[in-house]
């Protein structure tokens, strides 16, 4: 079995972030005036411990062990930290607070409102070698399909699919109850990666111009995601560590399981962009975001966003922009069941 990254052991590069009950917020991105767990310089080195909230949530008993020890796992490849969390009395209520787990914030040296901070993605090391995937009450894509009735004609409210990671740590297996089960390579990202939100704590589902729970499945090792500061120090928060994702997620979750990322902060000042929401990038192309309840808004605010880019990049006027995209861009659905619906739109930097 793989080696499992309890909190205090294992490679931590730079300034180092653990997870436990008085050092994540169970639910919220936290707002204005949250103590910072570290702060850093622009440029510096951090590595923060995430936690999946899978096993945890009280519909699955809120007892990550007993969770992962009906799916073979000994407890000792259980996180001590995620075990922490879930014993916390105080820690979580399901019917207010958001699934996430969320690390954090730190506090980046001389960012304030109009600058923008960047994330840095520089590694991501898997903490266990087993995920999940759930579909929970009536949530996900196909509402009222799912979760499907039992023999007995109940509904369960969450149906989880393990799976088990290969030992080269490239690949999941997603079993079926008879013992099938369909592979899947490993993407790692983190599903939420945020600012502190002006105007106070945000509820960890839908994303917004903070960033937050964007979902989308390209923001891996090596990507950049640039956020508007909202609020002195920025406070950035990290979370719902993802070991694979589809565009969509529509089942509810993706491969959900604990990550530790090494990130590296970077600070622009005075870099907000003209059309305000986050935008991320890769090796091959730049992602500019559309967030919306509205599907088809989601798309057309990540269409404008796409147009203001390529428009100030290249100084072609906004017709040309639209038509180049039409043709050399990708739009594709992030996720669409945060209530806030996220489309991006890749725009290859080899063509600009």
């Amino acid at each position: 079995m793989q080696s499992i990254l309890q909190p205090d052991a294992g490679p931590r590069p730079g300034v180092y972030v653990s997870a436990g009950p008085d050092t994540v917020s169970w639910g919220w991105v936290l707002g204005d005036g949250a103590r910072p767990l570290a702060k850093v310089s622009p440029g510096e080195l951090i590595t923060v411990d995430t936690i999946s909230h899978e096993g945890l949530l009280p519909d699955q008993g809120r007892n990550p062990v007993g969770f992962f020890e009906s799916f073979g796992v000994d407890r000792t490849a259980v996180l001590t930290d995620a075990i922490s969390v879930a014993a916390n009395p105080g820690g979580h209520d399901q019917a207010v607070d958001g699934p996430h787990v969320i690390s954090g914030p730190i506090w980046v040296e001389g960012a304030e409102p109009g600058d923008v901070v960047t994330v840095e993605v520089v590694d991501l090391l898997l903490r266990v070698p087993y995920g999940v995937i759930s579909n929970r009450h009536y949530l996900g894509a196909l509402p009222g399909e799912f979760p499907e009735a039992g023999a007995d004609g109940s509904v369960p409210p969450v149906v989880c699919r393990f799976a088990p990671v290969s030992a080269d740590g490239l690949t999941a297996r997603v079993q079926a109850p008879d013992g099938r089960g369909l592979p899947l390579p490993l993407r790692p990202f983190l599903g939420l990666v945020a600012v502190a939100p002006a105007g106070g704590n945000a509820h960890s589902v839908p994303p917004g111009p903070f960033g937050g729970n964007l979902d989308v499945r390209l923001l891996g090792v090596g990507s950049l995601l640039h956020l508007p500061v909202q609020c002195e120090g920025a406070l950035v928060q990290v979370g719902d560590p993802h070991f694979a994702q589809g565009d969509g997620e529509v089942a509810l979750t993706a491969l959900e399981g604990s990550l530790r990322a090494v990130l590296r902060l970077h600070l622009t000042k005075g870099g907000c962009p003209s059309w305000g929401l986050p935008y991320g990038e890769t090796d091959d192309a730049w992602l500019l975001l559309g967030l919306h309840e509205d599907l088809d808004e989601a798309v057309r605010i990540a269409t404008r966003a796409a147009i203001a880019f390529v428009t100030e990049r290249t100084g072609v006027d906004r017709a040309t922009a639209y038509a180049w995209l039409s043709a050399a861009a990708d739009l594709s659905v992030s996720q669409v069941v945060d209530r806030v619906k996220g489309v991006h739109f890749a725009v290859p930097k080899a063509w600009l």
